[in-house]
């Protein structure tokens, strides 16, 4: 009878245990260090010690004058992102330098999180304790409590917002080749203030990942990386890890996520109404969808 309740209790707590392990919540970002310094000295610290690590730093961001974000990635990013339909929106990670009052943060977004979000094969820890270990870790940050990863596959901002799988398609070209080349040209000649930062392409898979800036020039002010960060990352530890905003070519067309779940995945936790909400960039998800489709050479149909 003893070894009958002891077994039961066992199962108990190896049941609990597993429920609360299935429910871990991640957060968006890491922060790896605070420290003194220029933004440009600790960019090239920073850089020297992701490329010695084994990361490839395809791009580099300066939004304003007090942040730079490297984009990176390395083998694992790329052999995981081609392994799941549109993966290839996780195949980089965002290491950021911001200068926040007298520190100077350096952060990245957590590559575990983001598999999640992008509903990706594997789960990426290997990248995480990669970046870990190269850095610096003092912990994640972003939304207060988290997100489990089944809420991230499965993200919803507020009911009847977009999820991953509600991709605009921005333009529509004949093939691969084809739709790269164009895309490169139309980002090039810049109409609507959206610029490559940086470009991956996924051997053996026809999928390719462009991260652009975009400035907001004109009517189109409100699509700004500047003006919306001014609006949102708010908080003491900044977020600027959220820049650059991405497009991927599939296949010959051109897609790019909306801005009620793309920005909502960098700060999930953003109130709907208020001061640094959402609704202080209301105007923002026309807006990025018109830069963006112009930016890649599509024609905009206001809806």
């Amino acid at each position: 009878m003893k070894l009958v309740k002891v077994l039961m209790v066992g199962a108990s707590l190896l049941y609990a245990a597993t429920s609360i392990a299935a429910e871990a919540k991640l957060k968006t970002y890491i922060l790896a260090s605070k420290s003194t310094g220029s933004v440009a000295e600790v960019t090239a610290e920073t850089k020297s010690k992701l490329t010695k690590a084994g990361f490839d730093v395809v791009g580099e961001y300066s939004p304003y004058d007090t942040a730079t974000i490297l984009i990176v990635t390395n083998a694992a990013l790329k052999e995981n992102a081609a392994q799941s339909d549109f993966g290839v929106f996780g195949a980089a990670q965002r290491v950021s330098i911001t200068k926040a009052g007298g520190e100077v943060q350096v952060a990245f977004t957590n590559p575990t999180y983001m598999s999640q979000v992008y509903r990706m094969k594997g789960d990426l820890k290997s990248v995480t304790a990669k970046l870990k270990s190269t850095l610096g870790d003092k912990g994640a940050f972003g939304p207060d409590e988290g997100v489990t990863a089944k809420g991230l596959r499965d993200y919803q901002y507020k009911w009847l917002m977009p999820y991953f799988t509600d991709r605009l398609e921005l333009a529509e070209y004949g093939n691969q080749k084809a739709a790269i080349a164009k895309v490169e040209a139309a980002l090039a000649n810049n109409k609507s203030g959206v610029k490559k930062v940086y470009r991956i392409d996924l051997a053996g898979k026809d999928a390719t990942v462009i991260g652009v800036s975009m400035a907001g020039p004109g009517n189109l002010d409100c699509s700004g990386d500047k003006y919306i960060m001014s609006q949102i990352d708010f908080k003491k530890l900044k977020s600027t890890g959220h820049l650059p905003y991405e497009v991927v070519i599939s296949k010959g067309n051109v897609y790019a996520l909306p801005a009620e779940f793309r920005i909502a995945i960098s700060f999930p936790d953003l109130s709907m109404m208020g001061s640094n909400s959402f609704a202080s960039i209301m105007c923002a998800p026309s807006a990025i969808q018109e830069a963006l489709t112009v930016g890649v050479g599509g024609s905009y149909i206001e809806e």
